[in-house]
């Protein structure tokens, strides 16, 4: 059997140092870390989980807590924590939460029942047991895409993503603008924030009749959100949508209703999902940086799960203009 000495052996290591890696502790560069990880892998180590959970008094195991009906964003997003979270040794456990106090007391038993090492939060909590909760047991804890005092976070200043995105809108020559968004998340709302901020700013009409909501931020609500749109007003040159997908699902009822996009209707969308650069036309957007986002929520966690706090509690990282087909000037 091989033993973490005999890995150490062959990258020429410590047999310390090899051990951190495998435990997952963060006091290693990357260089070493990717090093020992592939003669791991190639040598076909198996570490004892069970014994190392017994003298470490730890699960190994991080919960991820998401939305009940999770976009593509956030799909998309929490494959790229897994994988940084295998890097340090974690298995991963999801809590599907609903926008409900019984969702989330039943998300709260659940983490108590699996003894997490640690979470990471991608869900709005409505309840405040929840937060009294993560107080009360110690739990080490990253909020990510999502703003929140009380915890370490890691996100994109939405409103500025959404002021942006409106600018691109009103340098083309838009002036009646609409948006679709959806309650319920903190990161709509500050989007929607940006959007009237954006128009008032721009000295052009901000009423909040201008936002549609639907009932959720998929591409079904986005299509729903714009057959709703299109009987309520007439005359808009351009749509923000607060998601892609709901862009995608808003340019599929304009397509139905033999709107042209972006020759009639303009279409601007914020996240920059994979399938954004593949519609037809090709969606503007804001971009996530989805990579930074996942690799620097899961370094923070395992800052907080090795006690190695940091002053930086709160990281917001920068977004980008993503200009395709789906805009033109008016």
């Amino acid at each position: 059997m091989i033993s973490i000495r005999d890995i150490a052996k062959r990258v020429g290591m410590s047999s310390s140092t090899v051990s951190r890696v495998v435990n997952g502790k963060s006091n290693v560069n990357d260089e070493t870390r990717e090093k020992i990880l592939k003669v791991i892998e190639e040598s076909g180590y198996v570490p004892n989980r069970a014994a190392q959970n017994m003298v470490m008094k730890r699960s190994f195991t991080i919960g991820i807590v998401i939305p009940a009906m999770f976009n593509m964003f956030q799909r998309q997003l929490f494959s790229v924590m897994e994988r940084g979270l295998e890097l340090f040794g974690y298995r991963t456990f999801f809590f599907f939460v609903e926008p409900n106090e019984a969702s989330e007391e039943a998300c709260i038993r659940g983490m108590q029942a699996e003894n997490l090492d640690g979470a990471i939060i991608l869900q709005d909590i409505q309840d405040a047991r929840f937060c009294e909760y993560l107080r009360r047991s110690r739990l080490p804890v990253v909020f990510s895409t999502i703003e929140c005092e009380d915890f370490p976070t890691v996100h994109i200043d939405d409103e500025r993503a959404a002021i942006d995105a409106v600018a691109h809108l009103v340098e083309l020559g838009h002036r009646d603008i609409v948006m679709i968004s959806s309650g319920g998340f903190t990161f709509g709302n500050m989007r929607m924030k940006g959007f009237l901020q954006a128009l008032r700013s721009a000295g052009l009409p901000a009423e909040e009749d201008r936002v549609l909501y639907t009932e959720s931020y998929t591409a079904e609500a986005g299509m729903q959100g714009m057959k709703e749109l299109l009987r309520r007003r007439n005359g808009f040159s351009a749509v923000y949508a607060a998601t892609d997908e709901l862009a995608i699902g808003a340019m599929r009822a304009l397509a139905d209703a033999g709107i042209r996009v972006p020759e009639d209707v303009s279409v601007i969308g914020l996240d920059d999902i994979e399938i954004s650069s593949y519609m037809i036309p090709r969606l503007t957007t804001i971009q996530q940086p989805l990579d930074e986002l996942g690799e620097r929520t899961v370094s923070m966690l395992q800052q907080y799960i090795d006690e190695d706090y940091s002053d930086e509690k709160r990281i917001i990282l920068p977004h980008r203009l993503v200009v395709r087909d789906s805009t033109a000037s008016r």
